[in-house]
């Protein structure tokens, strides 16, 4: 007899149940100076849309303070039917001689743990030379990190295992 997965063994449908919020997707207004759109879309190992992933960004203003009134820095956005995912904030700042970055969560089904890693600019070559987290990753595997500039801001995809992995950090 085989009992059925337990609620503490996926994630899977439970991320919409008090995980997301409609003001989510959104770190500043639409017309904010500098607003700009991170869009990607989360994928297996199998280069196949997950569906049901949460995406989550943290990250200080364009002067690199965090915890700044009137700027939440907290953006959240489920995935949707074909994995895609959409933030509308505003690059981040320098922070204690790091290249702007946001650290992202990624929390989707058949993770029992979240995973982390950051999102970097294209448009940032020299920050990102002199950043000690980005040198310390592979040469042959920053590229997962670097968000490509786009129309309307960046894209940044995330694939969760296989060759094209994204790097994850241990925190």
């Amino acid at each position: 007899m085989t009992a059925p997965g337990t609620p503490s063994q996926t994630v899977g449908p439970y991320l919409s149940i008090g995980l997301t919020w409609a003001e989510g997707p959104h770190v500043v207004a639409a017309d904010a100076p500098g607003a700009v759109w991170i869009r990607g879309r989360v994928r297996d190992g199998a280069g196949q849309a997950v569906p049901d992933a949460l995406v989550e960004t943290w990250q200080p203003d364009p002067a690199g303070r965090f915890h700044t009134p009137g700027f939440r820095g907290l953006g959240r956005c489920p995935t949707d039917d074909d994995g895609r995912y959409a933030i509308r904030t505003v690059k981040p700042g320098v922070v204690e001689d790091q290249a702007p970055h946001l650290a992202v969560t990624v929390l989707a089904r058949g993770l029992l743990h979240r995973v982390v890693t950051r999102i970097y600019f294209a448009d940032e070559p020299a920050a990102n030379e002199a950043d000690p987290v980005l040198a310390g990753v592979p040469a042959e595997r920053r590229g997962t990190l670097i968000a490509e500039k786009s129309e309307d801001g960046y894209l940044f995809d995330i694939t969760l295992q296989g060759p094209d992995e994204t790097v994850f950090f241990t925190v």
